[in-house]
């Protein structure tokens, strides 16, 4: 992840002071008159779905697929439909701007690096951010290429008058390569292969020549499976929040298209982290001099449950700072004193690990 380092002179232990934020405007984290700025993660969840999209069209013969072939059902009309396939879920992150907080110059102290990511997260103090491996992006099979069977057509099938014709001559020719194949599976063939490798090839030209020829009869189905993803950001529990719906002629549709099947989602705070004590915060909101330190997460949990209906595709459980938190190390820590490097948790903003050693 490119991360933005930012060289400050910090207060005497650091002096860190919170700062007003509001939605009102757009606000890009970066160096302020009073020295720098940075966020706390707020969990989110990425919601990819699998779709795949089934193509139908009608072969050449179809409607003599009974008649010669003995085909049943064989529909006359193309169609699309659509399903999900899949659904899985991931944690994610964006900047908290309810949790924005900034460092203040001082020439009277040691130097301290700040590394950030894009949308202004503290990731590192003092230290390079870890790197995570980056998700592996959905890649879609790739799609064959479909025969062409008038190259599998004799000249009298070409040549023949009318499509019932054609249809009965393609008809009689995929009987005859049929029974080929079966000739040559039981060693009765005029031409026998010399070796397996070549009895493989005969076997497989004289299938793709069947098959070819036969989805004139039959039609020919393809299925694409793309992925789509949704962003979930939870501010609290939801319940039967739609997520997305799916039609069946359509695909994918808006939330709030009924011509589509709902799916919903359910985030539930699992409430693993005690409440803030009011009375003591509203204490310290009143205190004159700014804390000292570095503001952290202490995550809560969160549950995630997507379900149809009453059919459960995926449910998983995440760390997340929102339904946590929010605690401040001791400015001590960062005293020029020691040398002290901070790795906080990219998508929770929780410590991942604390180094303070004094100088030799």
């Amino acid at each position: 992840m490119r991360t933005k380092h930012l060289l400050l002179s910090l207060l005497s232990l650091l002096s860190i002071s919170a700062i007003a934020q509001t939605a009102i405007y757009d606000y890009r984290p970066g160096v302020t008159p009073e020295g720098a700025v940075y966020f706390l993660p707020k969990t989110t969840i990425s919601v990819s779905v699998l779709v795949e999209k089934t193509t139908y069209t009608p072969g050449d013969f179809c409607n003599y697929a009974m008649r010669y072939l003995r085909l049943k059902d064989v529909e006359q009309d193309p169609y699309t439909t659509y399903r999900v396939i899949s659904v899985s879920q991931v944690p994610t992150a964006m900047a908290d701007t309810t949790r924005a907080y900034s460092v203040k110059f001082s020439a009277k102290t040691a130097a301290a690096n700040l590394a950030l990511s894009d949308d202004g997260r503290l990731l590192a103090i003092n230290a390079q951010p870890r790197q995570r491996a980056a998700a592996k992006p959905f890649v879609p099979a790739p799609k064959k290429k479909l025969a062409d069977p008038r190259n599998y057509m004799s000249e009298e099938i070409l040549s023949a008058g009318s499509a019932a014709k054609m249809a009965e001559l393609t008809a009689r020719e995929i009987y005859d390569l049929r029974e080929n194949r079966t000739l040559l599976i039981k060693g009765q063939a005029d031409f026998m292969p010399n070796d397996g490798a070549q009895m493989k090839m005969m076997l497989e030209r004289l299938e793709t020549q069947d098959r070819t020829l036969t989805q004139l009869f039959s039609g020919v189905t393809e299925r694409d499976t793309t992925e789509v993803s949704f962003t979930v950001i939870p501010d609290g529990s939801m319940q039967k929040q739609v997520l997305f719906r799916l039609s069946r002629k359509l695909g994918i549709v808006d939330a709030d298209d009924l011509s589509g099947e709902p799916y919903y989602i359910d985030v539930e705070d699992l409430k693993t982290v005690p409440p803030v004590d009011e009375e003591a915060a509203a204490k310290n909101k009143k205190k004159k001099q700014p804390e000292s330190g570095i503001y952290v997460n202490v995550p809560g949990r969160m549950r995630s449950t997507i379900y149809r209906d009453e059919n459960t595709l995926s449910t998983a459980e995440f760390p997340a700072g929102q339904f946590g938190n929010v605690e401040l190390l001791s400015g001590e820590l960062f005293d020029k004193h020691f040398t002290t490097r901070l790795w906080l948790n990219e998508l929770t903003g929780a410590v991942e690990k604390l180094e303070a050693e004094q100088p030799k």
